[in-house]
């Protein structure tokens, strides 16, 4: 017999929906429900006359929106049992640790890719996106350093948080990963000394290695970012160019203070390093703290690089590229070698979420910082020998175990369901076998099933005589 939810409680988990149409604003209140897993999978829902008088609707407001959700497979009807909570078979699925394309298999609980599934509003801004179209039909359509509202309102964004920026320092990319890979194709040649962190996001290292740089690395600690070895290896290498993730960095969660900020673009300066700044998770701060001042206000000729993919959602596609006025043209070089630009539609859609974020971007940091504390409550019953630094913001936890065996678990976990990316995946050189990423961008639930999951695969992995003699594979590059 399926689980029974109230209509006064759904009206309550709803709240104050979108009315501008309230069926498909109703419609998305309880898709984010949903999938976030507050309407668990399962569940049945009010009949239509119930929801209608909790809410105070139409009986065609809930009658269009449960349609709505059948049609997009959130909602399914079963004989005697009503209306269900059901999540779509996954499409095209994408892990972002070089992983070949492929659809996620129907039962699997994917912990490769740190991108959390759309919140509210997101349907909404594109909607208002479509309207203001016409406005651009009359044009090409490419507009390679994108559009100007866009990057009027990324410009705002920066100067806000205290890094003064004209709209000619933004470009408009296809996400940060494409801005990172335009400034490293502008600033890197074969052999230029290219200072990366150990560990650091792989996709970064496979564009890095692409472009035939010298990489040096620089370890980071796993309780606390250590500016004296990061200081130590650009006193000693003396890198052109640098790739850094000071805002809650991929994969350790660590956050680099003012203090740090500021002693690292004093190193970078006094032996000319133009570093690439990497802000994906800047915005998702989930205990409440002030965020530092960004990394360029300490060091004006760097290029930051940013995103809409982690704070809304990856399928959106935009992101941006800041830079001094005196490398644009450079850049603009190398852009115009790769692409002429991103989909027009999918910047309106930025533009408005950048305009209106507020509260769709408290929404994000509350499913987060309740995934984030289930999955350490789960590893902490679980796992209780697994070591992990409690993060403060962005999507992951870094967790160390007590043998060297990430790389031996990631095939026991996937039999049990499980996808994971192990420690070397992360690693510029090798090693880190001891380590291992964990997103928290599923829902609660799902995450300590996957962690309850995951307990077996490592005891399983413990138990195997022939673990200690398998080498872990290196990164594919």
């Amino acid at each position: 017999m399926s689980q029974v939810i109230a209509a006064a409680r759904v009206a309550a988990l709803v709240g104050d929906f979108d009315r501008e149409p309230a069926y498909r604003g109703l419609a998305e209140g309880l898709r984010v429900l949903i999938t976030d897993g507050r309407l668990p999978v399962g569940v049945r829902l009010p009949s239509e006359r119930e929801l209608t008088d909790a809410l105070g609707v139409s009986r065609t407001t809930v009658t269009r929106a449960y349609a709505e959700l059948r049609d997009h497979g959130f909602l399914t009807s079963r004989q005697g049992s009503g209306s269900v909570a059901s999540l779509p078979a996954s499409r095209g699925l994408r892990s972002d640790h070089l992983l070949p394309p492929g659809d996620l298999p129907a039962g699997k609980i994917d912990l490769t890719c740190a991108s959390p599934v759309p919140g509210p509003g997101i349907l909404a801004a594109y909607e208002r996106a479509v309207a203001d179209l016409p406005g651009y039909l009359a044009s090409t359509g490419y507009y390679p350093s994108g559009l100007q509202v866009l990057r009027e309102a990324v410009a705002d964004r920066f100067t806000e948080r205290g890094l003064a920026t004209a709209p000619e320092q933004i470009m408009i990319v296809p996400g940060a990963q494409s801005g990172m890979a335009i400034a490293s194709r502008a600033l890197i040649g074969r052999g230029t000394r290219t200072l990366v962190e150990n560990p650091t996001y792989p996709n970064a290292i496979a564009a890095l290695q692409h472009t035939g740089a010298r990489l040096a690395c620089s370890p980071v600690g796993r309780e606390d970012p250590d500016a004296e070895d990061l200081l130590a290896t650009i006193r000693q290498t003396r890198p052109q160019v640098a790739y850094l993730i000071p805002d809650f960095h991929n994969p350790t969660g660590h956050l680099l203070s003012d203090e740090s900020r500021a002693k690292v673009a004093a190193a970078f300066a006094a032996v000319g390093t133009t570093p690439i700044i990497d802000e994906s998770m800047v915005e998702l701060p989930l205990d409440g703290q002030s965020m530092p001042a960004p990394f360029g206000s300490y060091l004006p000729g760097s290029i930051t690089v940013g995103s809409l993919s982690k704070p809304f959602w990856g399928g959106i596609r935009v992101g941006w590229l800041r830079a001094p006025r005196a490398l644009m043209d450079d850049v603009f070089r190398a852009r115009l070698s790769l692409d002429l630009g991103a989909p027009l539609l999918e910047q309106l859609v930025g533009t408005d979420l950048l305009r209106n974020h507020a509260g769709l971007i408290e929404h994000r940091r509350a499913q987060l910082r309740a995934s984030r504390d289930a999955a350490l409550e789960a590893l902490r019953e679980h796992l209780p020998d697994w070591k992990v630094r409690p993060p403060s913001g962005g999507l992951n936890l870094w967790c160390e175990l007590p043998a060297p065996h990430s790389s031996a678990l990631v095939p026991r976990a996937a039999a049990q369901d499980v996808l994971l990316a192990p420690g070397p995946s992360f690693a510029p050189e090798g090693g880190l076998d001891r380590f291992l990423r964990l997103p928290y961008t599923q829902p609660a639930h799902v995450l300590t099933d996957a962690i309850s999951r995951l307990a077996v695969a490592w005891e399983q992995t413990l138990a195997d005589p022939g673990t200690l003699r398998r080498k872990a594979p290196s990164l594919v590059a």
